[in-house]
């Protein structure tokens, strides 16, 4: 069989937060006086326990603490919960691990904590550094938290930050834009995620949208944002994803790269590789938080099979993000599938300028990157 075994990482999801967003769209929920944590923590052992069969001899290279906002809980619960995972399935020497932050949560002893147990990464979800604009957001921190929260984190003794920023904000012009990354470029982060505002179902603003600015508006902001990340030193390596040098996110890169993740929390997913059965499966846990803590349901809620014919459309759909794409023979390992099964469509993807000529490696041309649905449509 040509399936091989890729990287691991484990991804953890705290559902809570102290207000749901108007444009969010995942599995978060307001958060009432006291939270759960210690019972939420024994769960997350339980769940991952009943996962370990998935496991299959490898180490952890990454672990991602997202949600909801993961930061309102405590640094003691986390280092509890950190041991217990690292006494079942053993850390990479250079594992990177994660925690989502929101700077209206910000306390400097409780990021202290988070640094002394371990945590070695902290993406802050700023959003924007004008309070206007965050309060259009419905966020819950205004612009001087934001900035506080940046200076703590950094005293706290994290090297290793992610600011999360968004444009095609409401009413927002290129100078608006690229004041906020200004703002974030200042403090010498080493990883900048900056990605467009997008309208989604089951969101508020899906039913009272608000009135974004246009595609020509959105193309200008971009062009001139990238352009400045670029000045500064960010290296784009992913749609939405600037880092400096060697700070690409170890997490991210592993989806994008078509690895395996564990999943494990209210709502969380992962994604799975059986070489010695010839499959690849993706699963999903039980949503609701009230229902992932009862003791009489299961966590699994779900499971699909990524059938073989459509290994080669959700490995691109990955893979053709990153701006300098993937080896080759990672089609091959990863899918079970040759290149060669998917010659003509490689080859139209070519002749449209969409994708690199064929090498060692697949990459998309910068017009594919820029019309990357365009791209995957070959595939489908």
């Amino acid at each position: 069989m040509s399936l091989k075994l890729p990287p691991l990482s484990l991804y953890i999801h705290i559902p809570w937060c102290i207000k749901k967003c108007p444009y969010c769209d995942f599995n978060s929920h307001t958060a009432q006086d006291s939270l759960p944590e210690r019972e939420y923590c024994q769960a997350l052992i339980d769940d991952l326990t009943a996962d370990l069969h998935l496991v299959q001899g490898r180490s952890l290279q990454s672990i991602f603490i997202g949600g909801g906002t993961p930061s309102l809980f405590s640094a003691k619960s986390f280092n509890y919960l950190l041991k217990e995972i690292q006494q079942k399935i053993p850390f990479a020497d250079d594992i990177e691990i994660t925690l989502e932050a929101n700077p209206g949560t910000f306390e400097q002893a409780k990021f202290s904590g988070y640094y002394q147990i371990g945590i070695n990464r902290l993406s802050i979800g700023v959003q924007s550094f004008q309070s206007q604009q965050l309060q259009r957001l419905g966020r819950i921190h205004n612009s001087q938290e934001a900035l506080r929260a940046i200076d703590m984190a950094k005293k706290a003794g994290f090297h290793n930050i992610n600011i999360d920023l968004m444009f095609g904000l409401p009413k927002q012009s290129i100078d608006d834009a690229l004041f906020d990354l200004n703002q974030a470029i200042s403090f010498s982060p080493m990883h900048i995620s900056w990605y467009q505002l997008t309208i989604e179902p089951n969101t508020v603003f899906f039913s009272k949208p608000p009135k974004l600015p246009d595609d020509d508006s959105l193309f200008a902001i971009q062009q001139a944002g990238q352009k400045l990340l670029h000045k500064a030193g960010f290296q784009q390596y992913e749609i939405s994803a600037y880092a400096k040098e060697k700070h690409s996110s170890k997490h991210n890169m592993n989806y994008w790269e078509f690895g395996d993740y564990l999943g494990i929390g209210a709502g969380a997913h992962g994604k799975i590789t059986l070489p010695d059965k010839d499959k690849i499966y993706r699963f999903w846990k039980t949503r609701m938080p009230k229902d992932y803590l009862d003791l009489s349901k299961n966590y699994l809620a779900g499971h699909r099979d990524i059938l073989p014919e459509d290994r080669p459309l959700e490995f691109l759909m990955n893979t053709l993000r990153l701006n300098n794409g993937v080896p080759s023979h990672y089609f091959l390992d990863r899918t079970g599938e040759s290149l060669q099964s998917i010659y003509n469509q490689l080859d139209s993807a070519q002749k449209q300028s969409l994708l690199m000529p064929f090498s060692n490696q697949l990459q998309a041309t910068p017009k594919g990157l820029l019309y990357l649905n365009t791209l995957l449509e070959n595939f489908m």
